[in-house]
């Protein structure tokens, strides 16, 4: 009995001793394991928070580099449009030109057929046609002619270059005659009748 027991009290403190090592082991793996994670900070940086005066100072610098940004922006459409501007303005009148060229034509035609001509009508009767092709080509663009002769006399479309006596009295503050012709475009005065008026 003795030797059992003996044998069972010296294997006892050996295998004791592994499992108390194993036992500490395992709580310290544990502890190490709680404690980070009940403080992740440990392990990541810790970023140091922003003074209100930073703050303000990095809203105040974002602010400016949006007011730099949007005044380059605009910059750049005052200067583009000022180009597209200056390009309409040279451009204009290209189309009624080439409008006209035709009419330019026929009036060099016309100045040939002169220099040979010896009948004055069928000349006559070709200036009449440039002339109506001409009208024509400006009525088109929205030239149109102003009617003066016996109208009220109205200083938003006529300019009056002499008053004479009316020579009936229904004929007072109408315009009597027109020495030259006022003409809109597109229901606005480009020029104005030069007529007389009668007082």
């Amino acid at each position: 009995m003795f030797s059992k027991k003996k044998k069972n009290d010296n294997t006892d403190p050996i295998v004791k001793n592994n499992a108390e090592e194993q036992m500490n082991n395992t709580e310290d793996q544990l502890n190490t394991e709680a404690t980070t994670e009940e403080n992740p900070a440990v392990e990541t940086e810790v970023v140091p928070e922003l003074s209100a005066e930073e703050k303000l100072q990095e809203e105040n610098a974002a602010l400016n580099d949006k007011y730099l940004r949007l005044f380059a922006e605009f910059d750049n459409y005052k200067r583009r449009t000022q180009k597209e501007r200056v390009e309409l303005l040279q451009t204009a009148g290209k189309d009624v030109i080439v409008s006209l060229l035709p009419v330019l034509d026929d009036f060099d035609r016309a100045n040939k057929a002169m220099e040979t001509a010896t009948d004055i009508n069928p000349i006559r009767e070709g200036v009449a046609l440039v002339h109506s092709k001409l009208k024509g080509i400006l009525n088109q663009k929205g030239l149109k002619e102003m009617e003066s002769i016996n109208t009220v006399f109205d200083t938003d479309n006529h300019e009056a270059i002499t008053k004479i006596p009316a020579p009936t009295e229904d004929l007072k503050g109408k315009v009597i005659d027109e020495l030259e012709k006022g003409y809109t475009l597109n229901d606005k005065v480009i020029r104005f009748a030069k007529v007389v008026v009668g007082s």
